[in-house]
C-alpha cells in the first residue's frame, strides 16, 4: 500500500516594518543660540588663526586666582590703513603691558602700550541672563579714539544684543532657535558719522556630530557662507565662501585643525594668494 505524504507549505508571516518614529519637537524647549555676531565662530577658528609677522614673545604671571599681569614684546612690520587697496607695512617695535582681572561674573583686562595706546575690556554679568560687554581704546592721536558698548540678552531660545559705539554708531541684533538644529537672525546698524545704515540676515544649522553650517548676507553686498565638519575626534575641517556683490570680489578658503596630545596644528589657504599656519603649544 503506497504511503501519501501530505505536503504543507511554510507560513509566511509578515514582516515586521521598521518605521523610524518621528523625532518630535518640543517647540517650548528650544535650545538658546549663541549670539549673531558669533554664528561663524568654528570657521573662524581654522580659517582665522592669529597669525603675525615678525616676533613677539608673552609672558603671563598670576598673582593669586583671579589677578594676573602680562608682559608683551613684538618687534615686525604693522600694516598702516590707506584709502586705496594697496597695504603700506611699517616697521615697528613696541612693549605691552597688561593687567586681568578674570571672575565668573567680571571681567576685567586693560593693556597700555609704550607708543601711548591705551586698550581696555569690560564683561560683566549684571543679571543671569543681562550681559554688559565694554571696550574702548585711547589714544594721543586725533579722532582715533574710540569705544564701543554692549549688552547682550539671553532668553530661553533667542538672544538679542544692542551695541552702542562713539560716532553715532547703533545697531541691534536678534536670533532665534526655530528648531533644535536650526537657528535665524536679523541685525541692523546705523553709523551716524558716515550716514550709513544697513541690514542683514543669517541662519545657522548645526548638528551633534559637529557640523555646522552658516549662510549670511546683508545690504551692504556681503554674502558669506561656512561650513565646519569634525571628521575625528582629533580633526575638522572648514571652508568659507565671501562674496560682494557690488565690488564682484570674491574669496574662498579651506582650513583644517589638528589636535595633538601637547600640540595643535592650524592650516589654511585662501584664493587670495595667502598660506597660514600656527602651532599652538598645550603646556
Amino acid at each position: 500500500m503506497g504511503s501519501h505524504v501530505d505536503f504543507v507549505p511554510p507560513s509566511h508571516h509578515p514582516k515586521e516594518v521598521e518605521t523610524k518614529k518621528e523625532e518630535k519637537i518640543d517647540y517650548l524647549n528650544l535650545p538658546c543660540p549663541i549670539p549673531y555676531e558669533e554664528i561663524h565662530r568654528e570657521a573662524l577658528m581654522s580659517l582665522k588663526p592669529e597669525l603675525f609677522e615678525g616676533m613677539r614673545f608673552d609672558f603671563t604671571k598670576g598673582l593669586n586666582q583671579k589677578f594676573s599681569l602680562s608682559h608683551s614684546v613684538f618687534m615686525g612690520p604693522m600694516e598702516v590703513p590707506t584709502q586705496s587697496s594697496e597695504t603700506i607695512k611699517v616697521p615697528t617695535a613696541h612693549y605691552e603691558f597688561g593687567a586681568n582681572f578674570l571672575d565668573p561674573k567680571l571681567m576685567l583686562i586693560g593693556r597700555i602700550l609704550t607708543d601711548g595706546r591705551l586698550n581696555a575690556r569690560v564683561k560683566c554679568d549684571l543679571t543671569d541672563n543681562l550681559t554688559l560687554k565694554a571696550n574702548a581704546q585711547l589714544t594721543s592721536e586725533p579722532h582715533m579714539s574710540h569705544g564701543m558698548v554692549n549688552f547682550d540678552y539671553k532668553g530661553k531660545d533667542f538672544r538679542t544684543q544692542i551695541q552702542m559705539g562713539n560716532g553715532a554708531l547703533f545697531g541691534a541684533s536678534y536670533i532665534q532657535s526655530i528648531t533644535p538644529h536650526l537657528s535665524l537672525g536679523s541685525e541692523v546698524f546705523w553709523a551716524g558719522q558716515h550716514r550709513k545704515s544697513g541690514i542683514g540676515y543669517a541662519a545657522r544649522y548645526n548638528t551633534d556630530k559637529m557640523v555646522v553650517a552658516t549662510g549670511q548676507v546683508a545690504s551692504t553686498g556681503m554674502v558669506a557662507l561656512s561650513y565646519v565638519q569634525k571628521v575625528s575626534e582629533k580633526v575638522s575641517l572648514a571652508s568659507d565662501f565671501m562674496y560682494n556683490y557690488m565690488s564682484r570680489d570674491v574669496t574662498a578658503s579651506f582650513g583644517y585643525d589638528y589636535i595633538l596630545r601637547q600640540e595643535v596644528l592650524v592650516s589654511c589657504v585662501s584664493t587670495k594668494d595667502s598660506f597660514g599656519f600656527l602651532s599652538r603649544h598645550k603646556g
